[in-house]
């Protein structure tokens, strides 16, 4: 059931460099046709944001001078293991996620929420590469397309942000906003080929593709290790 309808929203999505660029753009789209919904791109300065992939954002509004949010969204990315240990970045996350109606991520932009503690004792998901490592921050690793878990909602790798974004717009609107959003942009997702998730893809192919990114995992484990024990 949908709460109470906002005649006003304010999102705030956060940037910082090396984030993957569809993590945040399915998200925006939708979140952008939100009834009074007002989005911002967040970041530490003004200064332009160069993706994963080289395109350059800029940004709406700084730490400095955001406005309260009643969602906040996290997307992930390489640049990610970067702001895990960013306290002005994590505080800034702390901080606001105290007023946020909605506290959300996709991909590893849930570490991100880990790092920053805002995950503890909560059902989660990220990229499934990566999801086990939730464990270390928290959280209760859940291999689902989206977990929503009291205000927490996160989204699993990449693509997972549209329909984490539709899951939003249902718990504040209601599934008929959700869905007449879902039919404005089209998304009727028919892959050209089978395997989106390591559910459905060739037990070869995902056991070639994990092997390829043990390195970052091993990475990722390593600092978040490193930031348990800080703690």
């Amino acid at each position: 059931m949908a709460q109470h309808a906002p005649s006003h929203l304010s999102v705030g999505m956060m940037l910082f460099p090396s984030l993957t660029l569809l993590d945040l753009a399915g998200p925006y789209d939708v979140f952008s046709r939100m009834p009074g919904a007002h989005v911002y791109l967040v970041a530490s300065s003004l200064e332009p944001i160069r993706t994963e992939k080289g395109l350059t954002l800029t940004p709406d509004t700084s730490f400095e001078n955001a406005p309260l949010f009643d969602i906040l969204f996290v997307p992930g990315g390489p640049g990610q293991q970067l702001v895990m240990e960013d306290e002005g970045f994590l505080n800034f996350l702390r901080e606001r996620g105290q007023t946020a109606r909605l506290l959300t991520s996709v991909c590893t932009g849930s570490l991100i929420l880990g790092a920053a503690g805002l995950l503890q004792g909560y059902r989660a998901t990220t990229h499934w590469r990566y999801l086990d490592l939730l464990s270390l921050l928290g959280a209760q690793p859940v291999a689902e397309r989206v977990i929503v878990d009291r205000n927490r909602i996160t989204g699993a790798g990449v693509s997972a942000g549209i329909d984490l974004a539709l899951s939003i717009v249902s718990v504040l609107f209601g599934k008929d906003v959700a869905q007449s959003i879902q039919l404005s942009i089209e998304y009727d997702p028919q892959p050209p080929f089978p395997g989106g998730s390591p559910n459905s893809a060739d037990p070869e192919l995902v056991a070639g593709l994990s092997a390829k990114l043990d390195d970052v995992y091993t990475k990722r484990r390593r600092q978040i290790e490193r930031i348990v024990a800080r703690l």
